[in-house]
């Protein structure tokens, strides 16, 4: 049986879509993860068929900083750490999803002349997908604008998992009886660690949120501020996602890359809130702005935040939701995990 080992880690962003090719490539291939202690080791948990394997991760930092001093010494441990493994399980290619965790993978992959095939989320590269460029095959992209930049990439779209498009969403309508029928539902979700700035401003707008919309807020784990009242539901995390998703007319949302392409699937018009430039390189700002420029949604900046904006806002989306959605069906409608695993089986061993 093949091998293909799965890398990858930090964010729910950097394991779904991996998780999405793994479900396309059926019962051909023997399927393993390498990860590191992070959200990558819970979320495998839940995956019986993938072996994981839990490497040590070394963050790579934009800044100078005395932790860069250590950097060299952790990856070069990393990257023995991973060579072992890859050793051991003898893979016919490796497919990368980007992150810090998967940099070892890759450097001992190519080290051990094993194909690799990455893929960047984002419409720029993060840091680690620069450096695993240079050792890549192919690097797949979810926006068709990253392509122009460099020969290697491919743009495929963005892997998205079956459970997404297979949502019901009167599963959430009958389970919430004090809901308005008469009322559009919104959905606010900030990833897969939640969003402190998204959900406080949710919080302070309640009233007004709840006198137009039913409003279901995933908060993310571990959430200790709890809210309640009619037409609102706060959920810490929502296994049945896709369920939440077929439910929401409109969706409020932070702007990475894997849950606004869900979303772009889906047609469900959008208010993204990008992570800040304070805390991120600035990748969801650029997200956020294409999509805008698309018309597939309208973006409001942290810096810029003021309530009255924020409302009218989202009152804008719902009303326009007919222009959003014409919009979204004009993108190019092919399927990412087809074109990566057309990939994968053109190179691997």
């Amino acid at each position: 049986m093949k091998k293909i080992v799965l890398t990858g880690g930090g964010t729910a962003g950097h394991i779904y879509p991996a998780l999405a090719v793994r479900e396309r490539l059926g019962s051909e291939y023997e399927v393993h993860f390498i990860g590191g202690s992070g959200i990558e080791k819970n979320i495998l948990a839940n995956e019986k068929d993938i072996i994981f394997h839990e490497i040590s991760a070394v963050k790579l930092e934009r800044k100078l900083t005395p932790k860069n001093l250590l950097i060299p010494i952790k990856l070069f441990k990393a990257i023995e750490d991973a060579k072992k493994v890859l050793v051991e399980i003898k893979p016919d290619i490796i497919f990368s999803k980007g992150g810090f965790v998967s940099v070892p993978v890759v450097i001992a992959g190519r080290k051990l002349k094993i194909p690799i095939i990455s893929h960047e989320s984002d419409l720029s590269m993060g840091l680690a997908n620069k450096i695993i460029l240079r050792e890549c095959e192919y690097m797949c992209t979810s926006f068709k604008e990253t392509c122009q930049k460099n020969k290697k990439c491919v743009y495929t779209g963005q892997p998205i998992r079956k459970k997404v498009f297979n949502g019901k969403g009167s599963k959430i309508e009958d389970s919430i009886p004090f809901f308005d029928r008469n009322k559009p539902n919104l959905l606010v979700i900030g990833g897969s660690l939640g969003a402190k700035f998204i959900n406080e401003k949710v919080w302070k707008n309640l009233e007004a949120l709840t006198s137009r919309f039913n409003v279901v807020h995933i908060t993310g784990k571990g959430t200790k501020e709890k809210h309640s009242g009619n037409c609102y539901l706060q959920v810490d995390y929502a296994e049945n996602v896709g369920d939440y998703f077929a439910y929401a007319d409109i969706v409020l949302s932070r702007a990475g890359s894997g849950a606004i392409n869900e979303f772009l699937a889906l047609k469900k018009p959008m208010l993204l809130i990008p992570l800040s430039k304070k805390c991120s390189r600035g990748d969801q700002i650029e997200n956020a702005k294409l999509f805008t420029k698309l018309g597939f949604a309208d973006m409001l900046e942290e810096e810029n935040f003021d309530d009255k904006i924020f409302l009218a806002k989202l009152q804008r989306v719902y009303l326009n939701s007919d222009n959003f959605k014409e919009n979204m069906k004009k993108m190019q409608n092919f399927d990412a995990c087809d074109k990566i695993i057309e990939l994968i089986k053109k190179i691997q061993k």
